[in-house]
């Protein structure tokens, strides 16, 4: 497993480096549905490392979201799941929240996640039974309880969309950030005290940033309290997540029974 981190830390820092090449540079931007970006960058980064984590690992599946879905990885035991550039928004507007994302699923669990910020270098890895860094350093999550004593990351277009409005009064700050991704790590850090998303996400967004909350501590489940598992036929996890520190999430949830802004 090692040598898999190792693999997986190289390539993000390679691609990473790519990216850096078309930041705040020319490159093209074409939407591949309402609101959903794609750049000369994104293309780039997942060409980068498909070519070096497949030809590495040729009996992995693979499972990125620039790359068009090949169902035969669904028989594989352990899959690469990728996204290339998480916050393609973030990296066009010329903020630094975003970074390459790379996990490695066995049996539809997390087992390795690597999530790296080529703005800020910030390195976030782990690997099942061996902890969370970032940089090298050991990271835990905030072990706050109270939900108003809590700052939770969530997202820049929902808050904009003011779906957050409801929660205004429900935690000491909302504070919102780009990437999902950058989020997960970020929360795994223990830089803020929890993360959510009010509506849903594909398992490459958060895949990496899950492995890296569990080695932190804390876990990640959908709004409606169910475990999340990796290399499904469908991708998209409904209907929304929050993660953080494990014996706070239950509290969490209760924030968010049954109100409409999920249905």
């Amino acid at each position: 497993m090692n040598n898999d981190l190792t693999l997986a830390i190289e390539a993000a820092r390679e691609a990473g480096q790519l990216i850096l090449s078309y930041y705040k540079a020319d490159y093209e931007i074409r939407d591949k549905s309402y609101h959903n970006p794609v750049t000369t960058a994104d293309n780039a980064s997942d060409a980068r490392l498909k070519t070096i984590l497949t030809e590495a690992r040729p009996d992995y599946g693979w499972l990125s979201e620039e790359t068009v879905d090949n169902p035969s990885r669904l028989a594989k035991e352990r899959v690469w799941v990728v996204d290339p550039l998480d916050g393609t928004k973030e990296f066009i507007e010329g903020v630094p929240h975003f970074v390459v994302s790379i996990a490695l699923v066995e049996n539809n669990v997390p087992i390795l996640g690597v999530l790296y910020n080529p703005v800020t270098k910030e390195l976030f890895s782990a690997v099942h039974g061996k902890g969370a860094f970032l940089n090298d350093e050991p990271i835990r999550c905030s072990e706050l309880s109270r939900p108003e004593e809590m700052v939770i990351l969530n997202s820049r277009s929902e808050t904009r969309r003011k779906l957050w409005e409801p929660y205004q009064n429900r935690f000491k700050e909302l504070r919102a950030i780009g990437s999902v991704a950058y989020k997960l790590g970020l929360t795994a850090a223990g830089r803020a005290d929890i993360f959510a998303s009010l509506r849903p996400k594909n398992e490459w967004d958060i895949c990496a940033g899950h492995c890296l909350l569990r080695e932190a501590g804390g876990d990640l489940l959908t709004l409606s309290g169910k475990t999340i598992y990796y290399n499904q036929a469908k991708t998209l996890i409904t209907p929304g997540l929050v993660g953080g520190d494990k014996t706070t999430l239950a509290s969490i949830l209760r924030v968010f029974e049954g109100d409409k802004v999920l249905l």
